[in-house]
């Protein structure tokens, strides 16, 4: 099938979603939310930019990721709106999401490690709870596994 040049505005749902592997009502749902905003031609049928591509793609990624809706919508608010956003413009997006998988990556680095063990939940069911969080120390801290989630039992 040979390549044909795409026009800077004027993609159709239908194109943009054989380009992305989205569904037309997922790209419908993500405008809805603000993620995406096509255009309309004299009939009223949505034309997207060829940066909608990317966008959307980012978008799915970022989902996979774990990031929220509001998360994501933030983040593509920074992008330039009628243009496509270049490198300098997803770097930025990129250190700012980055920081947040390094600190994920860190707690699940610190909830594998804790998995066959203690994990400070206050459950006091574990002979080792006697030792990291004896009387449930840790509940002082709030509730659910605070050591899990970032707490250090010699700071208590």
């Amino acid at each position: 099938m040979p390549v044909r040049p795409l026009p800077d505005r004027g993609l159709t749902i239908g194109y943009v979603a054989e380009r992305t592997g989205l569904a037309p009502s997922a790209i419908r749902y993500y405008e809805d939310e603000g993620l995406v905003r096509p255009d309309r031609n004299d009939a009223g049928h949505r034309r997207y930019a060829r940066s909608d591509i990317r966008r959307l793609s980012f978008v799915m990624i970022s989902q996979g990721l774990g990031f929220s809706l509001p998360e994501i919508r933030a983040a593509l608010a920074e992008l330039p709106e009628r243009r496509t956003p270049g490198k300098a413009d997803w770097a930025r997006i990129s250190r700012r999401f980055g920081a947040v998988l390094d600190e994920r990556i860190a707690q699940m680095q610190a909830l594998r490690a804790r998995l066959d063990g203690c994990i400070g939940c206050g459950c006091l069911s574990l002979k080792t709870c006697a030792l990291y969080n004896p009387k449930d120390k840790a509940r002082v801290r709030g509730p659910g596994p605070r050591y899990v989630m970032g707490d250090r039992s010699d700071e208590i």
